[in-house]
């Protein structure tokens, strides 16, 4: 009796290592899919989906790709220099069409210093192009296709005055020289200031987590009615590539620009002849105004005897307080201030000169030709 339980069970240990030991055999054996999987059935896209496609079909041919060549690259010598053109190489960067005479709008760090430009369409055609105007105080740039097969339509303009954080974003660009790339994303925050690397501050600058990389700049940021709100500049990322803040410069701004840039090639730019140091050292030292560090020779600020820091001595010249009794403390509030008076009018400074406060009268001018 104990002898064949004992076989019986020995067996069925034997008989379920076997099944053990097979099973992955017989899974395969009876379950794998050895034929064309049958396609599952959906309804179709979801709104957000549907509205994403839309934008991208209506404006995605009006989105173009834009190189700027240096020295060498026109000689044959360049590489890839990147988006800042080091080395004289190709620099690259996104655009869109703005009217039908073939304007395209683009940023101007993408062409500063290039000595030849070319727009690829959508199409594929590349077509060569000329700079009418730019506006480095606001990163923006216009360019003239030189008569291309077909100029694709213009992208419709929004309000960058009504709009609210949360809402959809879309941008549309060539980043990593990808052509014709869609990110999405939303509104993160608004009325943000974006230095441009001269002393001077966008205003009300458009923060976005839509994915926003090298190569996307100068492409548009859309609503969800496909209209342009923003031209993309910028992102914030330690490692170069999008870290999920990006920055447009706002199309209200863009749209009273452009048409300058369009009619004049540049943009009046209030000021007074000055060269000021940096804040950075301004607020080590515990000054709290903006340190004149050099007249402009034959300047308005000149005229009104304003001094700089004298180079043998190191002495600290003039400090600016005040435009018309509005504190300043950064260069950026100063070209605000002057920005309000506009060109051509009398301001008053209030200055600090040898640790005396002291107002002096200076005249505005023109100074888009120095930027």
């Amino acid at each position: 009796m104990t002898s064949a339980f004992f076989r019986i069970a020995v067996g069925a240990l034997l008989g379920l290592f076997a099944l053990y030991v097979a099973e992955p055999y017989l899974v395969r054996l009876i379950f794998a899919a050895d034929e064309p999987r049958p396609v599952a059935v959906r309804e179709g896209l979801g709104a957000a989906e549907m509205n994403a496609v839309e934008v991208f079909e209506q404006a995605s041919p009006s989105v173009v790709h834009v190189f700027g060549q240096g020295p060498a690259a026109i000689q044959g010598l360049g590489g890839g220099g990147g988006l800042g053109g080091r080395g004289g190489g190709v620099q690259s960067g996104s655009g869109f069409l703005w009217d039908e005479a073939g304007h395209v709008v683009t940023n101007n760090h993408v062409i500063a210093g290039a000595q030849a430009v070319s727009v690829r369409l959508a199409d594929g055609e590349i077509v060569p192009a000329s700079i009418v105007g730019r506006a480095p105080n606001v990163d923006i740039a216009v360019l003239q296709l030189a008569r291309p097969t077909r100029i694709p339509p213009p992208l419709p303009v929004g309000s960058s005055d009504d709009l609210v954080v949360g809402q959809w974003t879309y941008a549309i660009g060539n980043p990593f020289g990808l052509d014709q790339t869609l990110t999405t994303g939303v509104i993160s925050a608004l009325q943000r200031t974006l230095p441009t690397g001269r002393g001077r501050e966008i205003a009300d600058v458009i923060q976005t987590d839509a994915a926003i990389n090298p190569g996307n700049s100068g492409g548009p940021l859309l609503d969800s009615a496909a209209r342009v709100i923003g031209v993309n500049t910028a992102i914030f990322s330690p490692s170069g590539a999008s870290a999920g803040i990006g920055f447009a410069v706002p199309i209200d701004v863009v749209n009273e620009v452009v048409p300058e840039l369009i009619r004049n090639g540049t943009v009046p730019t209030p000021g007074i002849g000055v060269v000021v140091g940096e804040d950075a050292i301004s607020r080590r030292l515990g000054i709290e105004g903006v340190v004149v560090l050099r007249v402009v020779r034959g300047s308005p600020a000149e005229a009104a005897g304003l001094r700089g820091i004298d180079m043998q001595t190191g002495t600290i010249g003039d400090i600016i307080l005040a435009v018309d009794g509005e504190r300043v403390t950064s260069f950026p509030d100063l070209t605000r201030a002057l920005g309000d008076v506009g060109i051509g009018e009398s301001v008053r400074l209030l200055i600090l000169r040898n640790g005396e406060p002291t107002e002096v009268v200076v005249e505005t001018q023109d100074v888009s030709s120095r930027l």
